[in-house]
């Protein structure tokens, strides 16, 4: 089981932080063109399912899975947007997502006057933070060299 990378948006689609840990595949692009990639994906995936939903879905769009890897997503309600990717054997990441945004962004970059929340994200403690309960997640694994 593994954990291959974590990028968080705001909501006009700039990448504030992201982070990779067994990410075996790069995508060939500048990591800029990969953000906006990324951020319009989800646009498009998020009005796709809004506008196929039969009701009015109270989480929307939560994840999806291609033959290699699952997009495991989640919006707050300021619309940031935190973005796991991990192997195809975590099912369900909305937990992970949900302490990561509460317990860290919330408690380490929205409450820290020193940390701005609407450029990228420098705080050396988030990320340290952030790798740390990664590593710790049951299903995070390192990959063998």
């Amino acid at each position: 089981m593994t954990v291959h990378n974590f990028y968080l948006f705001d909501r006009n689609g700039n990448c504030l932080f992201y982070n990779e840990w067994n990410r075996k595949k790069q995508a060939g692009i500048s990591k800029e063109e990969e953000f906006k990639l990324m951020y319009g994906m989800l646009f498009s995936i998020r009005s796709f399912v809004s506008k196929m939903a039969p009701l009015d879905m109270k989480d929307g769009f939560l994840s999806f899975q291609t033959s290699k890897y699952r997009l495991h997503y989640y919006e707050t309600p300021s619309g940031l947007k935190l973005v796991l990717n991990t192997d195809l054997s975590v099912s369900n990441a909305r937990e992970t997502l949900q302490h990561i945004y509460s317990n860290l962004y919330v408690e380490l970059v929205v409450k820290n006057p020193s940390c701005s929340s609407t450029q990228t994200l420098d705080s050396e403690l988030f990320s340290s933070r952030l790798d740390s309960f990664i590593r710790s997640l049951p299903f995070y694994s390192p990959r063998a060299a």
